[in-house]
């Protein structure tokens, strides 16, 4: 048994070599003279047309019909029964599975068409209306998941069961981050108005799965300190912390030389990312030397913080010092009954704020090599989900068809892909489903979706698992 123990850690103490000293190259480059970036052999596989990714997950199911999928026949068919011909039979959520009829609600909200591309917009939406030619449209999204947990996760890690690494984690894993004193993979959180008790988000979704800790999600906080333990404790100055954490990594770094388990390797490098952050974070967080015409331009909300339009403001400034994919979720949107109510409101959260952020990143020529992504889990039905009265109506969740847009690096700005029918129930030109997406995503960033891989319990997993094709007609 002895001899078995010291021949495994011969081995391990010569696979620490491959994962002890890879796990600090991008914290410590300076030091140990690494490349410029920690980065998976062979990345990028081509050259890029964006660095980095701010992701505006919109969480509860956006409807479609109410903000970009404009459907005029609809005025004409109020209350009728959606017809079996387009419904077709699909599934239904237990919320209405037992209703006896599906009549059709229209919007109630005015659409108009915007900029020379002609996109349409609600009037819920009058911001982003006016940055119609800076965005690029996917009317034809379709994903597997009716249900919100599994859409997400779906969304967040290609897979609608848990386990698997989130896509930021998989940038992470893949690119690296270009700033030493950051982490590569951020997520901040915002509540709407929309549905204050909206559907809860799990810390798992931004999660590493199976890759190495390290790769996982910083979530940053909007009350206290931003980061949990940012600061010393009392009485422990920097020059102490530094002591104990070089005294403390080299405890580490024996274990590691004896047991080559990678999970050593994170906790070193999370220990020196951790010191690193107590002088970026606090500088990052201070917008007090922001311009007046900063916060108008975002919105008076962007002086709350937590705020969505605070969140925002902030993925600027991550995105200015080199953070590689930021998400932003906003909760809210799940409004299965008195969308009228809520609807607005949700809008008015979201809309000047994004459109402050394409804006603001042009003005710093940032967009160019920024790829701005918003949209939801899934849509909503075009019919109606309860009681239809002459001002109120509901929508359940819809996965069949719902609208997501873009902006920035990679994308043809102004164009608008894929077509539903008269209702928005069904596809009928390019579909593209949450697997392309992705794969388009990562190839905007310069990576080939099926060569960015990681091997566990003896198979090469990828985010698009064994699916996924680029969509080249949006691509610049």
């Amino acid at each position: 048994m002895d001899g078995l123990l010291k021949t495994r850690r011969y081995f391990f103490s010569r696979a620490s070599a491959t994962l002890g000293i890879p796990a600090l190259a991008s914290l410590l480059k300076g030091d140990l003279g690494a490349a410029e970036t920690d980065t998976f052999p062979g990345l990028p596989h081509f050259a890029p047309k964006a660095k980095r990714v701010i992701y505006l997950f919109q969480s509860g199911g956006p409807s479609q019909l109410d903000m970009f999928d404009w459907k005029p026949a609809l005025s004409g068919m109020r209350g009728k029964d959606l017809p079996d011909s387009v419904r077709q039979g699909q599934r239904l959520t237990g919320m209405t599975a037992t209703q006896t009829s599906f009549p059709i609600a229209p919007t109630m909200y005015k659409f108009a068409q915007h900029g020379q591309s002609g996109a349409w917009f609600s009037e819920l939406l009058p911001k982003l209306a006016g940055m119609a030619d800076q965005l690029t449209f996917i009317k034809s999204m379709h994903t597997d998941a009716i249900n919100h947990d599994p859409a997400v996760t779906f969304f967040q890690t290609g897979f609608i069961l848990a386990g698997r690494p989130s896509i930021g984690s998989w940038l992470a894993y893949g690119l690296g981050s270009e700033n030493k004193d950051l982490p590569a993979f951020v997520v901040m959180i915002s509540q709407g108005t929309g549905n204050p008790s909206d559907q809860p988000l799990y810390d798992r979704l931004w999660g590493s799965g199976f890759l190495p800790t390290r790769y996982q999600g910083v979530k940053f906080r909007s009350v206290g300190d931003p980061v949990l333990h940012i600061k010393n404790p009392e009485g422990i100055d920097a020059g102490s912390r530094r002591r104990f954490i070089d005294e403390l990594s080299e405890l580490n770094n024996m274990k590691l030389a004896d047991y080559g388990d990678p999970e050593i390797a994170t906790r070193v490098a999370q220990y020196e990312m951790a010191f690193r952050m107590q002088s970026s974070v606090p500088d990052l967080i201070d917008v007090s030397k922001e311009p007046d015409r900063i916060f108008e331009m975002y919105g008076t909300e962007s002086r709350r913080p937590g705020s969505f339009a605070a969140n925002c403001l902030l993925a600027r400034r991550l995105a200015e010092r080199g953070v590689r994919f930021i998400q932003l979720f906003h909760r809210g949107w799940d409004q299965h009954n008195k969308l009228p109510k809520h609807i607005p409101g949700q809008c008015r959260d979201m809309d000047q704020a994004s459109a402050a952020l394409i804006t603001d990143l042009k003005e710093r020529g940032l967009l160019d090599d920024t790829l701005v992504v918003w949209g939801g889990e899934f849509g909503r039905t075009v019919y109606c989900q309860g009681k239809l009265t002459e001002d109120d109506y509901g929508r359940d969740h819809h996965p069949r068809c719902f609208t997501m847009w873009m902006a920035g690096g990679g994308l043809k700005p102004g164009v608008t892909f894929g077509e539903t029918d008269d209702f928005s129930y069904n596809i009928v030109n390019d579909p593209v489903d949450v697997h392309d997406l992705h794969a388009t995503l990562l190839h905007c960033l310069g990576v080939d979706h099926t060569k960015l891989t990681f091997k566990f319990q003896g198979r090469h997993f990828r985010l698009t698992d064994i699916h996924g094709k680029v969509v080249r007609p949006i691509l610049a």
